[in-house]
């Protein structure tokens, strides 16, 4: 951070200087203490996807304490007997913009190995009914920290500000829905249409102390694709009686590689993963189906539609060239409730924000990092068309010794979603915190 210097003296000519914080990183310094104990008490108390029912009570009485008028269990699954756990907290300071600040809350079904005091050693049923253990392998702890200490922050710093702040907690990010389900509830017609929209995530790769961002495409559309090719079963000894369904499959799935490599301009991003496999029950027994489901990602929305278009294409076509009849066509599924559209953020916008963080954080510490093929649904905040300017920025969580370490021993970092993650807490809230409230203060620059 490059702070504010003060002259104290002035002694035969030497000038003595004094670090001042500014008001912002006074804001969250101040607020780190009880934030680091709320942190570990969420690490320590994780729920998963659709079950964030503590955290998003914490989450509306923490808005409620920095002065938000709180409306919890916002939002509308498609399923009715979800309960979704939104939580909108409203803060007004007269006539100015709305801007949307956003943090998730939920946590994954992974089993803590990081030998952390606080560690998580919850376990809950997931939505099939299985036992799974939990975890905040992915962050969130550390979003709603500093996402609650930006809250506090903006309430102290209110002579600096004018207009509307939403205050977004999330539910269900991890398990794609949670963004949509808020929308799907009546978000902006019940609290309003933001001006602009604001998301962070940590990143598992970025040392403390740094922000990074992107313009443009940060985050890829996400389809989950299921594809049943059926065939015509029978004796592993006679394969010629048969269509044998895994033969099939196994030349789709390298065929469908051939979308990247020869179908798709290389400058256009995409991947095309089969993930899951499944098909008969026995050595010597040729099935009538195979199951595959895949994962496609992609950035541009044209790109998308040619891509789901060839994965069809392709299937069906290789089904035909070997003799399966017509009425047994292979079947593909997109399924719609599980997309998620990419994350664009807004290239004005991110430059006028890189400009800010600069100066808060000094020019080293804010980076221009690559895009990823990840997704995140912070992106329905900004839809239709990416409407709404937004930006979603990382926040660096790890030591800088310790990705110095693993880069000279040829090793990879423990990964978002890995049982080993986990932010160093006080600076990834601290900057959290310090990146949010200064964009914050920018778009709603007081009179």
């Amino acid at each position: 951070m490059k702070p504010l210097p003060i002259v104290l003296a002035s002694v035969l000519g030497i000038v003595v200087v004094q670090a001042q914080e500014s008001p912002v990183e006074k804001a969250a310094v101040g607020e780190l203490p009880s934030l680091l104990a709320i942190y570990k008490d969420i690490h320590s108390h994780p729920e998963l996807s659709g079950h964030e029912e503590r955290t998003a009570a914490l989450v509306a009485k923490e808005l409620r304490a920095a002065g938000c008028d709180v409306t919890e269990n916002v939002g509308k699954y498609n399923n009715p007997k979800l309960k979704c756990y939104g939580v909108v907290g409203v803060m007004k300071n007269g006539g100015g913009p709305t801007v949307l600040v956003r943090t998730d809350m939920d946590a994954l079904p992974v089993h803590e190995e990081t030998g952390l005091p606080y560690a998580s050693t919850v376990t809950a049923k997931n939505d099939e009914g299985r036992d799974v253990s939990v975890m905040h392998a992915c962050g969130h702890d550390a979003h709603i920290a500093a996402f609650i200490g930006t809250a506090r922050a903006l309430q102290s710093l209110k002579a600096d500000w004018n207009g509307t702040i939403i205050f977004i907690g999330q539910p269900a990010e991890e398990a794609i829905g949670g963004a949509q389900a808020m929308l799907r509830g009546g978000l902006y017609a019940r609290f309003g249409k933001p001006d602009f929209a604001l998301g962070f995530h940590d990143k598992a790769d970025l040392p403390i102390g740094h922000i990074g961002v992107t313009p443009g495409y940060t985050y890829a559309n996400v389809d989950s694709v299921d594809v049943t090719v059926r065939g015509i079963g029978g004796h592993g000894a006679y394969p010629h009686k048969t269509k044998d369904p895994i033969v099939l499959a196994a030349e789709m799935i390298n065929v469908w590689q051939t979308i990247a490599s020869r179908e798709n301009n290389p400058l256009d991003p995409i991947v095309v993963t089969v993930g899951s496999i499944h098909g008969g029950t026995k050595h010597n027994i040729i099935p009538d189906e195979v199951k595959m489901q895949l994962t496609v990602r992609t950035y541009k929305s044209e790109v998308r539609d040619r891509v789901l278009k060839a994965i069809d294409d392709i299937a069906k076509g290789i089904a035909i060239a070997g003799g399966v009849p017509a009425d047994r066509a292979p079947i593909v599924t997109v399924e719609k409730d599980q997309l998620t559209p990419a994350t664009y953020n807004n290239p004005d916008l991110t430059k006028r924000l890189v400009a800010v963080w600069k100066k808060t954080l000094g020019d080293a510490n804010v980076d221009i990092v690559d895009p990823t093929m990840g997704g995140e649904d912070f992106s329905e905040y900004s839809l239709p068309d990416h409407s709404i300017p937004a930006v979603d920025f990382h926040i660096g969580a790890v030591e800088p010794e310790k990705i110095a370490q693993f880069k000279a021993e040829g090793k990879d970092l423990p990964t978002l979603h890995s049982s080993k993650f986990a932010p160093v807490p006080e600076p990834t809230i601290k900057v959290g915190i310090i990146g949010m409230t200064s964009a914050v203060l920018d778009l709603m620059k007081g009179k």
